[in-house]
């Protein structure tokens, strides 16, 4: 029976109008989970005060309880990306959701900095779990012309969450007796409503196609996805994925561009922006609310005009120029050390504007240039590695102001930022238009 009849005659056939209905679903669970991502990594800034005053935090333990979470996801990722490749995307989808909402309603409970880093370490296992199941989720049900932008949503998403947070945080702090464990626990009531919103959500066809159950990849295709897609996901390869594939000589370069360019792109920015109020005030700034959440808005401005364009300039121009340009911004920073404060500000701002951009490409790429057998390990990977470099630079910023001083510390956030550049200008590859068959075939050398 051909691909055709079969998709025709199946009963699960869907109307287009069904289908986009599905697709804003989709979207809208995937969303969810970003914006729980930075909310959870944005809501500890405004509560460092308080929290260090409550436990009595030395420095070293402030950065440890920032970065447990960046060490999560970098346990929860690779092994996240490893199951949802071997076990499918569906029941590790609602595996990390389920476990985010238990270990984030611990937080109400805690009252020791141990028991805190190992409650926001779990919720960081499930968030890089969540990035390796969900950015493939939403490459392989997203339509070829518009997977640029929804990949780019999840990025407003995670600088939306993170803003929320942040405002959400200081407000709490400045007007209600709320403690520090509470305002932490408020990420439990989204991450319920999304565990809620997941319940019946279908398998991937392009995984059920890729481990050879292909019946089901078609029925589910005709029934979500759109009329085009079923002839791409015919297109995939039925073949075990495996870990050492990521370096074989057909994929090493876009494990290395998509791991190397995810790594530099989100270490300056977790480690300005978590502790925004301490790194503005070090140059002489108002720090508090308007410090914090500017920075936090205009990195949304950022991501917002990067998904505005990227299906119309491409990838490359939003991924490779900004780079350069960010890395000359956090070098003016580190040099100029008696600039105005005004000056500083607006470089700062100019920083957070240009690298949330780029930092968009990062949930990009990896759904883009890796084949659906590879797709979940090789995103969870490259997740890992940039949160080696988010989490050192989370836990150790504060210690480098603190002995370093600002210059050098934004001169050491300057050389990553350069380091991306470079790397991005040898390998980034245009994949607008692409198909996902396409894009992966396209980059494998």
């Amino acid at each position: 029976m051909s691909s055709t009849k079969n998709s025709a005659d199946h009963p699960s056939v869907t109307s287009a109008a069904g289908k986009r209905r599905f697709l804003i679903r989709m979207v809208t669970v995937l969303i969810g989970g970003m914006v729980l991502d930075g909310y959870v990594l944005g809501i500890i800034g405004p509560v460092s005060g308080i929290m260090g005053e409550d436990l009595q935090l030395t420095a070293f333990w402030q950065g440890l309880i920032a970065a447990a979470a960046l060490i999560g996801i970098l346990i929860g990722s690779p092994i996240g990306g490893w199951a949802s490749d071997k076990f499918g995307r569906k029941p590790i989808f609602m595996f990390d959701i389920g476990l985010f909402a238990i270990a984030s309603g611990m937080q109400f409970f805690i009252d020791s900095p141990v028991w805190l880093v190992v409650v926001r370490l779990l919720m960081g296992i499930a968030i890089g779990t969540e990035y390796a199941v969900g950015w493939p989720l939403m490459a392989e049900f997203s339509p070829t012309h518009l997977r640029g932008r929804l990949m780019a949503a999840m990025g407003i998403a995670w600088y939306g969450g993170f803003m929320i947070a942040f405002l959400t945080g200081h407000l709490l702090v400045e007007y209600t007796d709320l403690g520090w464990n509470f305002i932490l626990g408020t990420s439990t009531f989204i991450a319920v409503a999304i565990f809620l919103a997941r319940l019946g959500m279908p398998e991937s066809p392009r995984w059920l196609w890729s481990v050879g159950r292909k019946d089901e990849a078609r029925a589910l295709a005709a029934k979500y996805m759109p009329d085009d897609a079923l002839d791409d996901v015919q297109h995939e390869d039925v073949r075990k994925g495996s870990f050492g594939m990521l370096f074989s000589k057909e994929y090493w370069r876009s494990t290395l561009f998509i791991s190397g360019f995810w790594f530099c792109a989100v270490t300056p920015y977790f480690a300005i922006a978590t502790f925004a109020d301490s790194v503005l005030d070090q140059y002489g700034l108002a720090g508090g609310l308007a410090g914090g959440v500017g920075l936090s808005a205009i990195a949304l401005a950022g991501v917002i005009v990067t998904f505005l364009l990227i299906e119309k300039i491409g990838r490359r121009a939003l991924t490779v120029p900004p780079q350069w340009l960010c890395a000359v911004v956090l070098a003016v920073i580190g040099l100029w050390s008696g600039a105005p404060a005004v000056i500083v500000l607006i470089l700062f701002l100019v920083f957070s504007f240009f690298n949330a951009g780029y930092n968009t490409l990062t949930n990009v790429y990896p759904g883009e240039v890796l084949p659906t057998e590879i797709r979940g390990i090789g995103t969870g990977f490259a997740a890992a590695v940039s949160r080696v470099g988010a989490g050192i630079g989370t836990f150790l910023l504060p210690i480098s102001m603190e002995n370093l001083g600002p210059g050098p510390t934004m001169l050491i956030a300057a050389g990553v930022a350069f380091v991306g550049a470079g790397l991005s200008q040898w390998l980034a590859p245009e994949t607008k238009g692409k198909s996902l068959t396409e894009a992966a075939a396209g980059y494998a050398h």
